[in-house]
């Protein structure tokens, strides 16, 4: 088959790219820039176009158009494929989650949800079902060195692992028969009303486990058990996790990355390999062995005048997300100088959770009874996200609001593109943190 993908480097659509290349299909797609993703798609044979979209992009010949979920309706790409259908080419169009979804009714599908957690825990349970010999495909939103940097694995075996994004509601497309809850929360606010429309979403998606499916659930999450009480009915398996467990503490001393969020992701991703029928000591085995993800409490050194640092690069985007990230930097460095470069990512996020964010830095900034967990704060200039940001809100919000409401002397704003001679100048710590999920991961090079 031909399929053309636009929108080809986001994280998800490359990775189904990466699937259909595999299986031995032509695959050209579009993208606004090069990057890492896109330039890894042309060594594998995909044919790319970079720049603006254009619809001499899409050959008549194409037999799937798969677009990503942040391609709008006039989309000159999208556009000349409708109209290429209403011409009588018969060839499909389908957005990512669409072309996903079909995917999820062909395997035995594990699919890993929730707010946050999902890209370390589909990579826990991915790891620890090809130790077990289970040969699992598997789709995922990052990168891991155990995959040989890639963000798509395809195996032999019946399963496939997926990351199952809740914006704009794109795991209603999935049809598991595992689905693993991590935890659910304020999120995705520039689609979603409130919690409470958050919960109902989540309420359809478990829907669509079959009576023989079975519900993976952190029982420690409030929103998850308020779930959990509107589904009592449903007759599909339930099997639940909890820090309380005994194997919380054991997995705290062979895990590599930190925090005590990392321990519930380990925790998910065990019980479902019981689930599997998976022994334990493989588990063990396979999670004392990883390594981490791309963008996930990612470590490397580097010298800043001179002096060889610590450099933590995390995607960490939402509130929660930040504070976890932070509290694990200062659970493995105790007695270290912790900077962090953040970038907030989307205005319309920044602005829902605008509180959110202030309490956090305010939290992380402030002298607990032995030391604060951050010593000094850069806001930089929001990641636009384009074609998810409303013109008013970003009028009525920006990184600057956010560090005169922290009012602290250790968090300062600076302009993206003046980071990096700032901290040549003045950085002093021992720990730089680089965090976001846009732009922001560029500054490690820039250093």
């Amino acid at each position: 088959m031909r399929i053309h993908f636009i929108g080809i480097g986001g994280i998800g659509v490359s990775a189904l790219a990466r699937y259909y290349l595999a299986k031995g299909n032509q695959v050209s797609g579009s993208d606004l820039a090069s990057s890492e993703i896109t330039n890894a798609l042309k060594e594998l044979s995909a044919k790319i176009f970079i720049g603006p979209h254009l619809a001499e992009n899409l050959a008549d010949n194409a037999d799937i158009v798969i677009y990503s979920p942040a391609i709008q309706p006039d989309n000159p790409e999208l556009r000349k494929a409708h109209e290429f259908q209403v011409i009588g080419f018969k060839f499909q169009i389908l957005s990512y989650p669409e072309a996903l979804g079909g995917l999820t009714k062909k395997y035995f599908t594990i699919a890993v949800s929730g707010a946050h957690g999902k890209s370390t825990t589909t990579a826990m349970l991915s790891l620890i079902m090809e130790r077990a010999g289970l040969d699992p495909t598997v789709i995922i939103g990052t990168k891991l060195k155990e995959f040989q940097n890639s963000n798509c694995r395809v195996g032999d075996g019946r399963y496939l692992v997926i990351e199952a994004d809740e914006w704009q509601a794109s795991f209603l497309n999935y049809w598991p028969k595992i689905i693993v809850l991590t935890n659910i929360e304020r999120e995705h606010l520039d689609y979603y009303r409130d919690l409470e429309h958050i919960i109902k979403t989540f309420r359809e998606y478990v829907c669509h486990l079959s009576e023989d499916g079975v519900l993976i659930a952190n029982e420690d999450d409030c929103n998850i058990l308020n779930l959990k009480s509107q589904i009592s009915n449903l007759k599909f398996k339930t099997k639940n996790f909890s820090i309380k467990q005994k194997e919380a503490e054991e997995l705290k001393k062979i895990l590599k990355i930190p925090g005590q969020h990392n321990i519930y992701n380990a925790l998910a991703a065990l019980t479902v390999a019981r689930e599997l029928g998976i022994s334990d000591d493989v588990s063990f085995e396979a999670l004392l062995k990883y390594q981490g993800a791309w963008r996930r409490f990612e470590i490397s050194e580097k010298k800043i005048n001179g002096k060889k640092i610590t450099i933590i690069e995390d995607y960490g985007h939402h509130p929660t997300e930040v504070l976890a990230t932070l509290k694990a930097a200062r659970e493995k460095f105790p007695d270290r100088k912790i900077w962090c470069v953040f970038q907030p990512h989307q205005y319309q996020r920044t602005f829902f959770l605008f509180d959110d964010f202030v309490r956090v830095f305010l939290e992380v900034l402030k002298e607990s009874t032995d030391k604060a967990v951050l010593d000094n704060l850069i806001l930089t200039d929001i990641y636009d996200v384009a074609g998810r940001e409303k013109e008013d809100v970003k009028k009525r919000v920006n990184s600057k609001t956010v560090c005169e409401k922290i009012n602290l002397p250790s968090a300062k704003h600076i302009q993206r593109g003046e980071i990096a001679d700032y901290l040549k100048n003045n950085f002093d710590g021992d720990v730089l943190i680089i965090m976001g999920a846009g732009s922001i991961y560029d500054l490690r090079k820039e250093l």
